[in-house]
Order: C-alpha cells, then sequence, then structure tokens
C-alpha cells in the first residue's frame, strides 16, 4: 500500500500530465500544417486541401500515414547509428521544452525558477540533430545545409539571448510564470515593442522558417540536411521543425503577450483567462508565421548573417544597457 501511494499514484499522474501535453501539441502540429496549406492557399487565391475529409480536415492524418507506410532509406556510405540519431535528437528536443511553458495560473509541468534558461537550452541543444544528419547523411547537400543552420542558429540566438534578458530586466524572475504575472498591468509589447518585432523575425530564423529557409532551400540544395531522408526519419524532422514553431510562438506570448492573460478586463472575457486565450494567442503568432511566408521572397545568405550581427545584435545590445539605465533612473527595478 505504501508504495502505491508515494510512488505509483505519483508515476501515474507524471505520465498522465505528460500525455495531456503530447497529445494535443501532436494534434496541433498535425492541423497546424493544414492551416498552413488553407491559409497560404487563401492568400493565393486557391483552395488548398479539401478532398480528404470534409473541407480537407483529415488531410494531415492522411500524410502522416503515407509517411508511416513508405519505406525509410538509409544511404550506403551513410552512418548508420548518427543517421538515426539525427531527427531522433531533433523531435525529442523540441518535445522536451515543453515542459516549462506554462498554460495558465498553476498549469505548467515543472513550474521550475529558471525555466527561460531550460528553454534557451533546449532549443540550442536542438542545432546538433540537423548537424549530425547533414553530417551523417555524406553528401554534400546536406552537409552544407547543416553548417548553415548552425551558422543561422548562432547568429540569432544573440539577438534572442539579448530580449530574453531585456524582458528579465523588466519581470525581476527568470521563473515563466512570474513572467506572465508581471504583465498583469501592460503587456511588455507595449514598451518594447522594437525588440518585440525583432524577436519576432529572429525565431523566424531560429526556426529555419522562409524567409529565412536557406537550410533546407530547394533552389540550392534540393532540400538541405533532410534530402536523404525518407518515411518515418523525415517525418521527425518534420514534427520537430512545426513542434518548435508552436514552441516559439508560446514564448513570443508568454514574453510580450501577457501569456494567458485576458486582454479585456471585463466579466464576460475573465473566465477565458488561462489556456483558451494562450492558445488563441499562439495561433495569432502563427498566422504572421504563414503570412510572411506567404509574402517575403527567400533571403541571400549573406544578408541573413548581416541583418543577426550588424542590425540585430547592436539594436539589442543598446536597448538592453538603455533598459537597465532607465530602470534604475527611475527607480522602477523589480523588488
Amino acid at each position: 500500500m505504501m508504495f502505491f501511494n508515494d510512488y505509483l499514484i505519483p508515476a501515474l499522474w507524471l505520465i498522465g500530465s505528460i500525455l495531456l501535453i503530447i497529445v494535443p501539441l501532436m494534434i496541433a502540429m498535425a492541423y497546424l500544417t493544414l492551416m498552413e496549406r488553407k491559409v497560404m492557399g487563401w492568400m493565393q487565391r486557391r483552395k488548398g486541401p479539401n478532398v480528404v475529409g470534409a473541407f480537407g480536415l483529415l488531410q494531415p492524418f492522411a500524410d502522416g500515414l503515407k509517411l508511416f507506410v513508405k519505406e525509410m532509406i538509409i544511404p550506403a556510405g551513410a552512418n548508420r547509428v548518427l543517421f538515426l540519431l539525427g531527427p531522433m535528437i531533433t523531435f525529442s528536443l523540441a518535445i522536451l521544452a515543453w515542459a516549462v511553458i506554462p498554460f495558465g495560473e498553476g498549469l505548467v509541468l515543472a513550474d521550475i525558477n529558471v525555466g527561460v534558461l531550460y528553454i534557451l537550452a533546449t532549443s540550442s541543444l536542438g542545432v546538433y540533430g540537423i548537424i549530425i544528419a547533414g553530417w551523417a547523411s555524406n553528401s554534400k547537400y546536406p552537409f552544407l545545409g547543416a553548417i548553415r543552420s548552425a551558422a543561422q542558429m548562432v547568429s540569432y540566438e544573440l539577438p534572442i539571448g539579448m530580449i530574453v534578458v531585456i524582458v528579465l530586466l523588466c519581470a525581476g524572475s527568470l521563473n515563466l510564470s512570474d513572467i506572465v504575472r508581471s504583465q498583469q498591468d501592460f503587456w511588455y509589447v507595449i514598451p518594447l515593442f522594437p525588440m518585440a518585432v525583432i524577436f519576432f523575425i529572429s525565431i523566424l530564423a531560429e526556426t529555419n522558417r522562409a524567409p529565412f529557409d536557406l537550410p533546407e532551400s530547394e533552389s540550392e540544395l534540393v532540400s538541405g540536411y533532410n534530402v536523404e531522408y525518407s518515411a518515418m526519419t523525415f517525418a521527425l524532422f518534420f514534427l520537430g521543425e512545426y513542434i518548435n514553431m508552436i514552441l516559439m510562438s508560446a514564448m513570443f506570448v508568454i514574453l510580450f503577450l501577457g501569456g494567458w492573460l485576458s486582454p479585456f478586463a471585463i466579466a464576460p472575457f475573465i473566465w477565458l483567462e488561462g489556456p483558451i486565450w494562450f492558445a488563441l494567442k499562439i495561433f495569432f503568432v502563427l498566422f504572421l508565421f504563414i503570412w510572411v511566408r506567404a509574402t517575403f521572397p527567400r533571403y541571400r545568405y549573406d544578408q541573413l548573417m548581416r541583418l543577426g550581427w550588424k542590425i540585430f545584435l547592436p539594436i539589442t545590445l543598446l536597448w538592453l544597457v538603455g533598459t537597465a539605465f532607465v530602470l534604475l533612473w527611475f527607480d522602477l527595478l523589480p523588488a
């Protein structure tokens, strides 16, 4: 009985909590692909998927089934262990980061005091899966895509880190829930609007999304680091990319849009505080991801590097110093 109370129930509770995050996340990722194709179809005056299921609603499951039943091919010259390990690392790290994301007041799997550092660490490690995949494929195009991805992530993680530090100065805590609570009076997107714009552009580059999708640019690298992958190994990269999109959107919402907080302090909307408002805000940021992809042409690689190192990094450094000065001068530093 003691074993049941002390070990089994907590273990079952933990597994149930993890599944409560992962299952909706996988469904959201599947329908994000449908949303992307539908929104881009609407913007380009075409229908998008509309055959499988009513209004094409079963198209994500058809795509998943297709990838699941296809034959997995490993190139003859590839390092088999690392070739299979690459997509597993990318997918696993994309899932692990969600452990500290607060969906509402008290609705978080691990409410740790260094949640921001945990997110930065797991998102930074994600590049290892891409580098390993590019090198293990034993082909020049995947390797070039992997090198591009590594350089791109290093370039844009610096501005992201600076912007996160600016938000931490305003919030006075590394805990993601505390950052949300500190925005009760006003969201940080208002005083830090330029930083919010730079953060959004940087997470586009961080997730290898258009117009910064140079690691997998079809016109130069066929498909980049994943060109040799097929079936479920390709699907793991695909899952990792879209889950990272949702994760970065969630981070944008937490840092700048008040997390789960309602934008309307009136009775009919107060009950929406929590996962519903959080999901709606993430949906809005994901719509911006798709809007940018449908609108802007791909950057050249030199333009990408120049934007990150010569424009975003100096601006964020200056804003960091300016924010610290203003908070100190006017005695606004959080207790």
